[in-house]
């Protein structure tokens, strides 16, 4: 067994069966300003228009291509849309909702897929939207709350957190409609919504020092993005094996 990365791109390589896991780094699929792996955390969020091929060079020739784009594009209600190139120096931005915003990704990425994919080899996939618990009142906590300390799961089964637009839902639902190339839609959103108690929470590395202010109050750094505990990753890809295998 191997693994390697270079910053985007991250592959582990099992030589004994000659297969292999990559990971690419695109947040949202399309180029962006956010296209660093390693220096990523900006807020002021731009998508260039119509870009999915800089990224897609590195996705041709796989069996098996996993989409996923969410998280980064809940910056508001809207999202900056760079028609052009980074390299223009007289920029042409402008702002459109996020729901547009996404259907056009969502939109380049079904065109690219029937462009440059071989549907008789490869098989694809897209994985809705991962859930986070930065909200405790959403299922009746106190206000300030999210999933520190947390330590048991949500269990009314039709919980919705206010995290997880369904607005993105319907975005989703309406472009893989009618597919001109067959993908898969792996819904992982609500099945996920229930353990607000799998969070990374106080329990990682963080990016830069904690501040004594946060030492003092662990629920101010608390990642309730990440996943850590085993179960719902594994629920995940006993989704994708069933979808696989048993289509």
């Amino acid at each position: 067994m191997k693994s390697y990365n270079n910053d985007a791109l991250t592959v582990f390589r099992a030589k004994d069966y000659n297969a292999s896991i990559e990971f690419y780094w695109a947040p949202f699929l399309l180029e962006s300003n956010s296209d660093n792996a390693v220096v990523h955390r900006i807020s002021d969020r731009i998508v260039r228009k119509g870009s999915i091929t800089k990224h897609g060079k590195h996705w041709k020739g796989v069996d098996i291509l996993v989409f996923n784009t969410y998280l980064w594009w809940m910056t508001g209600l809207e999202m900056k849309i760079l028609k052009g190139s980074f390299e223009d120096e007289r920029k042409e931005i402008i702002k459109v909702s996020t729901e547009d915003a996404y259907r056009m990704a969502m939109k380049s990425m079904m065109r690219w897929v029937k462009r440059n994919m071989d549907r008789k080899k490869t098989r694809v996939f897209f994985t809705s939207m991962s859930p986070t618990h930065a909200k405790g009142i959403d299922w009746g906590g106190k206000a300030g709350e999210n999933c520190y300390n947390q330590t048991s799961m949500i269990e009314d089964p039709n919980y919705w957190g206010s995290d997880s637009r369904k607005s993105i839902m319907k975005v989703i639902g309406e472009v893989l409609e009618k597919p001109k190339f067959p993908i898969t839609f792996l819904n992982i959103t609500q099945l996920s919504s229930y353990r607000k108690d799998a969070h990374t929470s106080i329990y990682k590395k963080q990016w830069n020092p904690l501040t004594p202010e946060q030492l003092a109050d662990p629920v101010s750094y608390a990642d309730c993005v990440h996943w850590c505990l085993p179960g719902l990753q594994d629920t995940w890809n006993e989704l994708l094996f069933a979808k696989l295998f048993y289509p």
